[in-house]
């Protein structure tokens, strides 16, 4: 007997075998390991410069008060009665001393986490911390890269981040504890949610751009470089280029708007990604912001197989393993 329908069953049913395989397909933990050793090494560095002036950016008193913020910030716009919710430990901070302690706590925090000591642990406390001070520091001093630290906290706390190249890893194996890595759902759930959320931030910062009279006329990327306020190196030389200053204005905004296409296709992947280091690292030597664009870089090896994180990163993690334990980590 003919089943007309059986085609469309077949399809529906391959469909939702592959987007249970494209989210929850076990797989090896590397790259999200990798994530987290450097993207805990900028939450670090970022938040230790707090340090400099901190009651001026983070005490209560600071250059934004808690009490402005609350009752001009923090409020649904058109209804001051009605606050956001927002939430931040530095709200609640009211003396100097406990505004340090709890820093020299999150800094050790973020140590852990770049270190894989107590990792599940760490992750989990350092999204709220670092939430804290983003929120803290609203509006006068929050940036692109207090949001890129916020993402990669948010989807470290996801998965098993400290599963490799971790001081967890190395402790298990001391104590003569199995350490192979397994295969893990919520490793490959992290690392899918993080490349789905780079693919929405950069098509949204795509179609804002192409809306921009600068960019649709070519011009937007000369004014970035020229701006005394973002060189860190002399780029002014570009006058002389208009059509390399257009060319680069309109690919930039084509690889934003399209990066949600081309990036999972596995012939155009490398394209894109190789135009992600362009961009973000001329944004981190050229524009004096070194680490957004450091910050972004990391986010982009989301898109880096763990076999070849494995290839690059396993030979230098044996080394350290044998030498703290004198043994080397599968």
């Amino acid at each position: 007997m003919i089943r007309p329908f059986a085609p469309v069953r077949n399809y529906l049913v391959e469909l939702w075998q592959a987007w249970n395989r494209f989210w929850f397909a076990p797989t090896d933990p590397a790259t999200l390991s990798l994530i987290r050793v450097l993207g805990g090494a900028m939450l670090l560095y970022t938040h230790f410069i707090w340090s400099l002036d901190l009651e001026a950016f983070i005490g209560p008193e600071g250059w934004v008060p808690v009490a402005y913020l609350r009752d001009n910030v923090l409020v649904l716009p058109g209804d001051d009665s009605k606050q956001l919710t927002v939430w931040s430990v530095f709200f609640w901070i009211k003396s100097t001393w406990v505004l340090w302690v709890v820093h020299l706590f999150a800094l050790v925090v973020f140590a852990c986490l770049m270190l894989g000591l107590f990792s599940r642990t760490a992750a989990v406390l350092a999204w709220l911390l670092a939430i804290s001070y983003a929120t803290r520091v609203t509006p006068g001093s929050y940036f692109g890269l207090d949001k890129a630290n916020v993402m990669l906290a948010t989807y470290l706390m996801l998965g098993p981040c400290g599963a490799r190249y971790s001081l967890d890893r190395i402790w298990r194996l001391r104590k003569g504890k199995e350490v192979s890595s397994e295969h893990s759902p919520s490793a490959n759930l992290a690392v899918r949610l993080l490349q789905l959320h780079l693919c929405i931030v950069y098509l949204f910062s795509g179609l804002a751009k192409s809306q921009g009279a600068t960019w649709q006329g070519g011009t937007a990327v000369w004014y970035a470089m020229a701006s005394l306020e973002y060189q860190s190196i002399d780029m002014t030389w570009l006058a002389g280029w208009p059509l390399l200053v257009a060319l680069l204005t309109h690919v930039t905004v084509f690889w934003e708007v399209f990066y949600c296409c081309l990036v999972w296709n596995r012939f155009t992947r490398p394209i894109v990604l190789w135009i992600a280091f362009a961009v973000h690292g001329g944004i981190a030597l050229f524009m004096g912001m070194k680490t957004f664009g450091f910050a972004m870089l990391i986010a982009n090896l989301a898109f880096i197989s763990p076999e070849a994180v494995r290839r690059w990163v396993d030979p230098l993690a044996s080394r350290v393993s044998l030498a703290l334990v004198g043994q080397k980590v599968d």
